[in-house]
């Protein structure tokens, strides 16, 4: 949400691409709408990929999401190669709308350890489209926008509040509970919860269990 209104304030048109994974917080795609549609974006793609075919997540599998607390180790909510493969799906939408620039929200301070949230994962991937792409081979690549790369989470609850975006339309919780309500014992509510706390803004996230 963040990553999108940074662009739009940087006077871009914004074509969003939203996955459906049959991720278990299939709730995230009720918020994408609602974003998008505060963003006024120009064009909003659903794209249905059924990586729960694939498994190997507690994401898109039956195991349980792990409630103890962030450490230091992958966690097991960590979807393989999730974010190669959304890019790459972004990758092949961009050079159909003939667009040179991919934003995407990804942070390497305040989050779980995986390892395509890290700066070297992207700068990987972006030499990676000038290869893989007509554009790219006749001299027109792509560049990677990460504006929430080096961002705690509570510098990114703060744009939000100068963007004057409303963080109650976007979803974390991996694990919701029952009314549509943000377990808070995952890690993406746990580092939502600290980064709204560090940030001294008011929480509008309703949790099941305040972390």
């Amino acid at each position: 949400m963040v990553s999108a209104a940074i662009a739009r304030e940087q006077g871009y048109e914004i074509v969003a691409l939203t996955v459906d994974y049959n991720q278990r917080h299939k709730i995230e795609l009720e918020s994408a709408v609602q974003i998008a549609a505060k963003l006024n974006v120009s064009e909003h793609i659903i794209l249905p990929l059924d990586l729960s075919r694939f498994g190997g997540s507690a994401l898109t599998d039956d195991i349980d999401v792990p409630k103890s607390g962030v450490s230091d180790d992958i966690p097991i909510t960590y979807v393989p190669a999730r974010n190669l493969i959304f890019l790459s799906l972004t990758l092949g939408l961009a050079e159909a709308r003939d667009a040179r620039d991919i934003f995407i929200g990804v942070n390497a301070l305040d989050y779980s350890g995986y390892p395509d949230c890290r700066p070297e994962f992207i700068e990987g991937f972006e030499r990676l489209a000038d290869l893989a792409t007509k554009a790219g081979d006749q001299g027109s690549g792509f560049t990677i926008q990460t504006p929430l790369q080096y961002m705690t989470k509570a510098d990114i609850a703060k744009e939000a509040r100068r963007l004057d975006i409303d963080p109650a339309l976007s979803w974390s919780c991996y694990d919701p509970a029952e009314g549509n309500l943000h377990c808070g014992l995952c890690d993406s509510c746990r580092l939502r919860q600290k980064g709204f706390e560090e940030a001294g803004i008011a929480d509008p996230t309703r949790y099941a269990i305040t972390p």
